[in-house]
């Protein structure tokens, strides 16, 4: 790496200095941050002040202390997430083109240049299904050599599977598609002996083995999915602007027969679309890597994004689980942007089918952000990648705050301070706003697509769209909560030692049997019955007011069942019953996937 990697690229306009690309101005996005930050921290000083006075009204008893610690520690998220999505909304129908306020790369000068650099694209396996793994990469291949610049391209499996039965189908499977290609493309197949270093180390020794061998490389998971004019757009921005180290459009949600993946992914394809516009209008060139159908440079991915090791053993030390966000940050180190362009198109992924796949993952990415802790001394990062990896760590690490402001809430009539002075107004004004500032993203994504002409149709019509987006809040309170004590419970379980597994997972609808459902979620159902049962010993009015927060805890069993319903899910599909826009307009290499799967999923 030369010396001046890092080095602020000079600008045409004197005092100007631009980003490392030579596409947005640095004075311009620090004056963005200053505005971002200064929004939320007058938000949250109003709300802190607001419960400082409504705690402090009659005195400070333990629960009023611990009260506003836990609000003090859920409130960054929550707070950040509104301010996202408004700056998000404002961008996209506010100003006169939101990609180019955020992404001014991406309008590319030469948008049929022929492709100069050299693209390795790699699916990384764990006991997963090869059948959908190949059947997916054959798609992307074939997408990609319609362009007629698929001599640029090579491919790889990249296996970490330890079942041998499964590895021997993957084996099989590649010599079968190397056999059936006519194209002459690099097609090969690696299985590892171990699993050091999780899916980071899988993905480094291919960059150890091949990394010289080409300019770009593209990471897909197996659920993955890319069509192939997305994938050469994406090679060509990169090729024009050779200080992008990563870059990667949104990643949405494939059309699932899960009633479950079908509700949440309708939330996420909702909401996320401002949420991301809005955050990478301030973050800019120190941008989010989510791991897959992400483009990379190889050079100083391999020789700079090396990732260390931690001191001491799991589940806080040894080999880091969330590595995206560390090698988003060591690319910015060594002087390359990390960039995300807020569009919706050619990169799909899947969600897990049910409540309890959901909490798996979940708690694997939770054990990997809370690892950030050891790198926060690192030196010669970003302010605003430091700041990337705190907000990775926060978002999990708040979550024991809010699963203990209901139960600290109840008890409060009953910790011995006198009540005549405690404005009991205030305190539901003060809660009915959180919920609303929490729930902005979602409300701001709903207004989105509404107000933008012919944007509700591609989801079936703004009645629909309405609707769902009311079930769908109540799904993620319902969800929230039983993800809320899983988590805190699996943090109070690190700190004695306990650690996760990395394994293969569930992407295929299935049903949950009562008693699984049962034998794992019955902490949820007890806890929410002696909370909300705490709560109406205190006022019936109380504890229906605290429904939203409470009432997931309850349900968590019956949710996990239904919602995992092969009959519910196929109903819903019948009728596109949150119905993502891929569904109703289905692109052609979409369809062949599901009909390809469908096939094999009979046999």
């Amino acid at each position: 790496m030369s010396s001046d990697a890092s080095s602020p690229t000079p600008s045409p306009l004197p005092g100007v200095t631009l980003t490392p690309s030579g596409t947005q101005s640095a004075e311009a996005l620090t004056l963005r941050r200053i505005l971002f930050a200064g929004l939320n921290v007058a938000l949250a000083l109003f709300l802190l002040g607001w419960a400082w006075k409504l705690l402090g009204s009659s005195g400070w008893s333990w629960v009023d202390i611990a009260l506003f610690v836990c609000f003090l520690g859920v409130l960054p998220w929550t707070v950040f997430g509104f301010w996202n999505s408004l700056i998000g909304l404002f961008l996209f129908h506010g100003s006169k083109n939101a990609v180019e306020q955020v992404a001014p790369f991406a309008a590319l000068k030469e948008p049929d240049a022929a492709l100069s650099l050299k693209t390795a694209i790699f699916m990384t396996l764990r006991n997963e299904d090869p059948s959908r793994a190949l059947l997916r990469m054959k798609l992307i291949k074939a997408q990609v050599d319609a362009t007629g610049q698929g001599e640029k391209f090579a491919w790889f499996l990249l296996s970490d599977t330890n079942k041998d039965d499964v590895a021997a189908q993957e084996e099989a499977g590649v010599e079968a598609w190397k056999a059936a290609d006519t194209t002459g493309a690099t097609i090969l197949y690696r299985r590892r002996t171990d699993n050091t270093g999780f899916k980071a180390g899988n993905v480094r020794d291919f960059l150890e083995r091949w990394g010289d061998d080409y300019d770009l490389f593209l990471p897909l998971d197996a659920d993955s999915l890319m069509d192939g004019p997305t994938i050469l757009k994406y090679v060509r921005i990169m090729q024009e602007n050779p200080k992008i180290g990563i870059l990667q459009t949104m990643v949405i949600g494939l059309p699932s027969s899960s009633a479950f993946a079908r509700v949440f992914q309708f939330g996420m394809r909702t909401g996320m679309r401002c949420y991301i516009a809005g955050q990478n209008w301030w973050t800019g060139e120190c941008g989010q890597f989510w791991g897959h159908n992400a483009l990379a440079r190889t050079k100083p991915f391999r020789d700079d994004c090396h990732l260390p090791v931690l001191s001491g053993k799991p589940p806080f030390g040894g080999h880091i689980l969330s590595h995206d966000q560390v090698e988003a940050t060591l690319m910015r180190k060594a002087g390359y942007e990390v960039r995300i362009v807020p569009e919706e198109t050619g990169s799909w992924e899947e969600f897990p089918p049910t409540l309890l796949e959901f909490l798996r993952r979940n708690t694997r990415w939770c054990q990997g952000n809370l690892q950030y802790f050891k790198l926060l001394s690192l030196q010669g990062i970003y302010p605003v990648s430091r700041f990337q990896l705190i907000w990775a760590i926060l978002m999990f690490a708040a979550i024991p705050g809010w699963t203990l402001l209901m139960p600290l809430a109840a008890i409060k009539p009953f910790d011995g301070e006198a009540l005549a002075g405690f404005d009991t107004r205030s305190a539901l004004c003060l809660y009915l706003t959180y919920l609303v500032i929490n729930q902005t993203p979602k409300m701001v994504g709903l207004l989105d697509i509404l107000i933008q002409p012919g944007r509700a149709k591609r989801f079936g019509g703004a009645l629909r769209v309405l609707v769902q987006g009311v079930i769908d809040i109540f799904h993620g309170w319902v969800l929230g909560a039983s993800d809320a004590f899983r988590t805190t419970v699996f943090i109070a379980g690190l700190v004695f030692g306990k650690s996760v597994t990395w394994g293969g997972q569930e992407r295929d609808a299935h049903g949950i049997p009562w008693d699984v459902a049962t034998s794992n979620l019955w902490p949820q159902t007890v806890y929410g019955i002696v909370l909300i049962g705490t709560m109406a010993a205190t006022s019936w009015c109380f504890a229906l007011w605290a429904l939203p927060i409470t009432i997931g805890f309850v349900l968590a069993i019956p949710f996990c069942v239904y919602s995992a319903n092969p009959a519910l899910g196929a109903w819903m599909k019948k009728g596109h019953h949150f119905a993502v826009p891929e569904e109703l307009n289905t692109p052609d290499i979409v369809a062949k996937a599901q009909a390809g799967e469908a096939v094999e999923g009979a046999h």
